[in-house]
């Protein structure tokens, strides 16, 4: 069938939304009607060139959300009309990461995936007869995707999909951080550091565990503001004094749990020596440049605080990010103040722009 899509032809030049052909989905996959998909920093990421592991000409975009259009051979958890949330990171349910509670990091197709193929080496896209790769498993900047079975959620219907995009990625990244990769205890005092979608997720997720307090760290008055509809019980303004500023809030020990969600490693020193003296947890969810390394003082790890990563908010996504869905149906996550701004799929380059200007948190590109 013929596609519009958003093709990263080289690094560090516009989008070309160009026509592709896309194959019909082979076993163990699935042809998706995009309805939303959210432009996130990643794809900026890759877009310019700085990501070591990018590659063109690939269809970008990874925070979607739609409806399966038809299966192929040997899918049985999903069928056509069912609406779906992409996933970049899969949950095969079989491989011996996916069967540990200690991680969400799915082996299953993940080589071929990071080359941007799908699992049996080749693409479903096309122009002109020469293979177009998939990006991150997922290829959502574009009016239809084919992916695997085991990287998509199955949620609710009544979901609208520009909402239920963000779970794709940032909000559930978030969410998540606080939620599974930390598990923060209820009573417990947290310092998020960044308010952009992820931040103001782990905001989120931070509030939904019962945290007492839960201060929010960034440049911008007007993101600090959106922290404090997430449930953040203090907003600053960061800068060098604020390690001292935590201590000082906390009669010189420290914050339970501190999250890093800006991917400067000056900040994310600042969450690691912002950690409580004894038991403090600093999760580390932002990604930093190419290159670049984390420094820490021994004494922080030896007098007991501890440093995890997290990728995806260690959301195992077929089985929780439908649970995280409802919980927004349910009323408990209020999504609406993170949409900024809505565009077309020929109007994705805006997108990018936006999100450098760091205006508004997130544009979500809706389709028909």
């Amino acid at each position: 069938m013929k596609i519009s899509a958003a093709v990263l032809e080289e690094f560090a030049a516009p989008l070309n939304v160009t026509e592709l052909e896309l194959a019909e989905p082979k076993s163990g996959e699935v042809l998706v009607r995009l309805e939303a998909c959210g432009v996130c920093h990643t794809d900026l990421y890759t877009a310019s060139g700085v990501d070591p592991s990018g590659y063109a000409p690939t269809v970008l975009g990874h925070e979607g959300a739609g409806v399966v259009e038809r299966v192929g051979e040997g899918v049985v958890s999903l069928a056509p009309g069912d609406h779906v949330v992409t996933l970049f990171s899969p949950q095969c349910k079989e491989c011996v990461h996916c069967v540990s509670p200690k991680t969400n990091l799915c082996l299953a197709i993940r080589e071929q995936q990071n080359l941007g193929y799908l699992p049996d080496g080749t693409t479903r896209l096309a122009r002109d007869g020469e293979p177009i790769r998939h990006f991150m498993g997922t290829s959502t900047f574009a009016e239809y995707t084919v992916m695997p079975e085991i990287a998509l959620a199955h949620i609710s219907d009544d979901a609208p999909s520009d909402r239920a995009c963000l779970f794709a990625c940032g909000l559930s990244t978030g969410l998540g951080a606080a939620m599974y990769t930390a598990r923060v205890e209820p009573g417990s005092t947290c310092v998020v550091f960044g308010a952009g979608m992820v931040g103001l997720g782990a905001v989120a997720g931070c509030r939904l565990q019962g945290a007492e307090r839960i201060i929010c760290v960034d440049l911008s008055e007007q993101r600090l503001e959106l922290a404090r509809g997430q449930g953040a019980t203090d907003a600053w303004i960061g800068g060098p004094d604020t390690v001292e500023r935590v201590l000082e809030e906390t009669r010189g020990f420290g914050a339970d749990y501190t999250f890093e969600a800006t991917g400067l490693v000056q900040v994310m020193r600042q969450a690691v020596e912002a950690a409580r003296m004894g038991w403090g947890l600093c999760t580390v969810a932002g990604v930093a440049g190419k290159g670049e390394t984390l420094d820490i003082i021994p004494r922080y790890l030896i007098t007991g605080r501890r440093v995890c990563g997290s990728s995806f908010g260690g959301v195992k996504g077929r089985d929780q990010v439908p649970q995280l869905v409802q919980r927004y149906l349910d009323g408990e996550i209020d999504v609406d103040p993170f949409i900024s701004h809505r565009i077309t799929l020929e109007e994705v380059n805006d997108g990018f722009e936006l999100m450098e200007r760091q205006d508004g948190i997130r544009s979500v590109i809706t389709f028909g």
